[in-house]
């Protein structure tokens, strides 16, 4: 078994990044690399990972329910609408990121999410994306950081007015909502999707 595994105490096979605390664990078994197919859900996920930009994922998680208060539940309808009175507010607000850069990033890029709708949809969009084999790492150090796919998509959805998409962040929003399996091989989660097997 791959030395990057952690056995915790149920006996089943985590990353060490997995392993580190109870959140993490919880995210890990029940929701990262796992489908994510609806725009509301996708749109999340990109903002989540823009604002991850730079800094540690278990920094975003614990305060996604405040983001998710911040932003409207993350309906891109809603943030499209944003107004500069909400802008400050967000700036404002101690419980999420507060980087302007990002904030704006964020009500563009919900603006950007209405726009797909007539290219079939922020979901589809994304998918189509999808390569045609996921890695196989047995460890860390194996795990691509970016891919020719996540290019492409950073570079799709920057010309369609999306910010704060580089081809790292959207290779990790592609390993988060399950177009590439990146779980070590041997993790108990390795196939959990069921869009890769093996």
């Amino acid at each position: 078994m791959s030395e990057d595994l952690v056995i915790g105490d149920d006996g089943l096979a985590r990353p060490l990044w997995a392993s580190s605390n109870s959140m993490l664990r919880e995210y890990y078994d029940s929701e990262w690399g796992m489908p994510i197919t609806d725009e509301s859900g996708l749109f999340e996920r990109l903002s989540l990972e823009c604002f991850q930009s730079g800094l540690s994922w278990a920094i975003i998680l614990a305060k996604r329910e405040a983001f998710r208060r911040a932003f409207a539940n993350f309906d891109p309808e809603k943030v499209s609408l944003f107004s500069e009175l909400d802008y400050q507010r967000l700036i404002e607000d101690p419980s999420i990121v507060r980087n302007q850069l990002k904030i704006r990033a964020t009500i563009a890029n919900a603006q950007a999410t209405l726009a797909l709708r007539d290219e079939g949809g922020l979901a589809d969009f994304i998918w189509s994306f999808k390569p045609a084999q996921t890695p196989e790492p047995k460890t860390m150090e194996q795990i691509p950081t970016q891919s020719e796919e996540s290019k492409q998509l950073a570079k799709a959805l920057k010309k369609r007015g999306f910010k704060f998409v580089g081809p790292t962040t959207m290779y990790a929003l592609m390993e988060a909502v399950g177009i590439v399996d990146t779980h070590l091989l041997g993790s108990h989660r390795r196939g959990s999707s069921g869009i890769w097997t093996g």
